[in-house]
């Protein structure tokens, strides 16, 4: 892959927050960063048009409430295609945290990772959004 050079002009204001975006994430020089942006940009938009996607549900729950463990298993049945792994670990005595890799529609993602996120016991969820699968 060929790299192209431009030029760029900012705002004085954008282009502190390019800096700091740059410190923060450790990015070697300002086009990393810019580079960084634009993937973020495509990642988001393929997950609004609700193109092929890969992402990580996250799910931090009691697993002694033991109506979370089988409603989650349930769900997880049902949208079986899209999981394409699972990893459970024990974080404290009472306290679980799943990851569940994904791949397939971005809607269907969502629809999945709204359905276990809302489930009753569910202390924390979230959604990871990842590359458009090309």
């Amino acid at each position: 892959m060929s790299v192209k050079r431009f030029g760029v002009s900012l705002q004085e204001g954008l282009l502190e927050d390019l800096d700091r975006l740059v410190e923060r994430r450790c990015f070697p020089n300002r086009s990393q960063a810019i580079a960084f942006l634009i993937e973020k940009y495509k990642v988001e938009k393929g997950w609004e048009e609700d193109a092929l996607v890969t992402g990580a549900i996250l799910l931090v729950y009691d697993h002694h409430k033991r109506d979370v463990v089988d409603q989650s298993i349930h769900i997880q049945h049902e949208y079986q295609p899209l999981i394409l792994a699972l990893q459970h670990i024990h974080i404290t005595h009472d306290a679980c945290l799943e990851t569940i890799a994904v791949k397939g529609k971005a809607s269907e993602i969502r629809e999945l990772a709204d359905r276990l996120i809302g489930m009753k016991g569910v202390e924390y969820g979230d959604l990871m959004m990842s590359k458009v699968v090309e």
